[in-house]
């Protein structure tokens, strides 16, 4: 008796019942048919002969091909309950062979009787041929119920487990970003939405270079913003790249702007706004310098951003702020941009200490530097001095000094009265030296926007990790009441560990809502995995043994889209989660789809753009003679100093002659 209660001795016994009861009616069609030939062989009797009657008056083989369909039939029911020993080897194409070819001979075998031959010569073809076909009939019948039925041996990469339902409905409001997609689910293609509803919580954009992170996500985040009129600020890492989108999408959605906003542009290497990071209205305070000073040196010096609070380090900001903080006290700030501070720090210690003894709120700052100069201490001088004399002049170029010395729009791009677009463009082959003062730009104008009260804002960041943004941590945990959406674009966490550290690597990635994640590997694709989790997946087993074969079937929680999965993304294709609201739930954050993006659409608008225009006319001696202006400027102020200093006998004393 089997665990499942049933008798299978019995059940075998029936099946074998069934089959002598088909080859009987066979082997009794045959006599019937073939009398003459069984006759001439001397194998027929009375008692046979009345058997025979008896059973041809039933009707039973009334027709000839009544009694070989009943016979045929029993084998059917014969062979329903049989199970063969599994073989791996077994196909349902050979099986269908023999049967079709079985029953093809079984059923023309009827030709062979109409052959003009002797008797027994025909009854022999006639009954070789009917049992040939009744044989391969059986064989394939048997074969069948050897074939393995496993229908994950088409599923080799379980791309159908791993599948579960998204959100297909369009949830939208005045900030939310919608991006069309298409996924699958139990082997079905569905249509759905992306819907990023609440920006404000930050959208983290990773994948490798060509997972699609610009051209499927970004793109739309920034058109769609702007079509809801919001303010905007775009890193173009490739600078144009970005700065095209955000230009002719700005003119088509002019009109829902006030009438003074206007776009602008930063980029080094073609000269279009000018704008001073450090403009004098939006320097409080000392920290505000600080922050600055820190900024710029830990950009040039990215790897100071594992040794903050090392004394080669702290010294040289500490320089740098005294230097800003003294240009923003001078005169109202008349001379407080960074190729001033540049060039102020280059002067000798002499003037440079004498001019910033000046101002009392940075006495503590320049102090260790006054003593240790007046103390002959100049090796100790020069490795408090050097770093930041010899990095900062990695940046007196001409071109950078124009663009940082001039004032054509100020940095709180969200002030409700005049909002602004503005695209900072970088250089890839330049990253080094832009990179640092992009940081500076971007540190001063969150701290401009991150504010109460003003004008929904976006922030667009592609190729994070080739700025340093100190207080992006911050931003991404505060900016939500203040209406500041931040997109974050990377190719790996590993890339942003590299360049941020690991410790502030892991809060930016741990406090954002929103990860779209393209194709991504390594320590990226586990992470992802996790955050999106598991699901109750089927699983089946398969045990084959000399005797029997069992399938046991069981559902287990595993990963709803595994690393391996991430790992082999196609262009287009992305996983995560999106973050909700609480007057708008998403029960189905979790996602893994195919945006839709119609190319042909797109490419017709890419064709369409307009370049972006020249703010004024610029030659070469205009920017020469601005970068020679801002020395000038540097020996005058010095000369002032010490000039009022050698006037007034109750300052003289800090004047410093060696």
């Amino acid at each position: 008796m089997s665990t499942t209660g049933e008798n299978d001795q019995a059940m075998r016994k029936i099946l074998d019942m069934t089959r002598l009861i088909s080859i009987a009616v066979l082997v009794i069609h045959f006599y019937k048919e073939c009398y003459g030939a069984f006759a001439g062989w001397h194998l027929v009797a009375p008692l046979s002969d009345r058997l025979l009657g008896n059973i041809v008056r039933t009707g039973l083989f009334s027709n000839f091909y009544k009694s070989k369909l009943i016979s045929l039939g029993f084998l059917v029911i014969a062979l329903i309950g049989v199970k063969g020993k599994k073989d791996e080897k077994q196909s349902y194409k050979t099986a269908l062979l023999y049967l079709v070819t079985g029953l093809f001979f079984f059923l023309t075998s009827y030709f062979f009787l109409l052959v003009r031959a002797k008797l027994e010569v025909v009854a022999v073809l006639y009954v070789g041929v009917t049992g040939l076909g009744y044989l391969l009939f059986l064989s394939g019948g048997t074969m069948v119920s050897r074939i393995i039925q496993d229908k994950l041996s088409n599923d080799i990469f379980n791309r159908e487990n791993e599948t579960f339902p998204q959100e297909e409905r369009l949830l939208e409001n005045e900030y939310s970003v919608n991006l069309p997609m298409r996924y699958q689910l139990k082997g079905k293609r569905r249509n759905g939405w992306l819907n990023l509803i609440n920006p404000f919580r930050s959208v983290l954009v990773t994948g490798g270079a060509g997972a699609g992170k610009s051209y499927f996500v970004i793109r739309h985040i920034i058109t769609q913003h702007i079509s809801k009129g919001f303010a905007m600020m775009a890193y173009d890492f490739k600078f144009d790249d970005l700065s095209k989108i955000v230009y002719n999408t700005f003119l088509k959605y002019r009109h829902l702007y006030p009438p003074q906003t206007q776009c602008y542009f930063i980029n080094f290497d073609r000269l279009l706004n000018r704008c001073n990071p450090l403009e004098p209205d939006s320097m409080l305070d000392i920290t505000d310098a600080v922050e600055s000073a820190r900024t710029i040196l830990i950009g040039l010096n990215r790897e100071w951003n594992k040794r903050q609070g090392d004394f080669f380090v702290e010294s040289p900001i500490n320089l740098l702020t005294a230097v800003i903080w003294f240009l923003r006290k001078y005169n109202d700030g008349e001379f407080c941009t960074l190729p001033h501070a540049i060039e102020l720090i280059q002067c000798d210690y002499d003037k440079l200490f004498t001019v910033l003894r000046t101002e009392q709120e940075v006495d503590a700052l320049i102090n260790p530097f006054v003593s240790a100069y007046m103390r002959d201490a100049i090796e100790q001088l020069e490795g408090q001095i050097a770093s930041a004399k010899v990095t900062l002049a990695r940046l007196s170029s001409p071109q950078l000094y124009y663009v940082l010395s001039g004032n054509d729009f100020t940095l709180d791009i969200n002030n409700p009265e005049e909002p602004k677009l503005l695209c900072i463009g970088n250089n890839p082959q330049k990253i080094q030296i832009y990179g640092a003062v992009i940081s500076l730009y971007i540190n001063r104008l969150i701290k401009l926007v991150n504010k109460k009260d003003q004008r929904k804002c976006s922030l667009v960041f592609d190729e994070l990790p080739t700025v340093d943004i100190s207080n992006i941590d911050v931003l991404i945990a505060t900016a939500r009441s203040n209406k500041v959406a931040t997109c974050l674009g990377i190719q790996d966490f590993s890339q942003l560990r590299k360049d941020y550290g690991k410790e502030r690597a892991d809060v930016i990635v741990n406090s954002v809502g929103n990860v779209v994640a393209g194709q991504s590997t390594g320590d990226t694709a586990k992470n992802i995995s996790d955050r999106i989790g598991r699901i109750m997946q089927d699983r089946e087993s398969l045990s084959i043994n000399r005797t029997d074969t069992s399938i046991s079937k069981s559902k287990q929680l595993e990963a709803a889209v595994p690393p391996s999965r991430i790992s082999s993304l196609s262009s287009g294709e992305f996983v995560g989660m999106v973050a909700d609201n609480p007057d708008c739930k998403i029960e189905l954050k979790a996602f893994h789809c195919e945006i839709v993006n119609d190319h042909e659409a797109l490419n017709k608008e890419i064709a369409g753009y307009m370049e972006i225009p020249d703010v004024r006319l610029i030659n070469n001696a205009i920017v020469q003679r601005n970068y020679l202006q801002i020395k000038q400027d540097v020996q005058e102020l010095i000369q002032e100093v010490m000039e009022q200093l050698l006037s007034d006998p109750a300052s003289i004393h800090l004047v410093i002659k060696k």
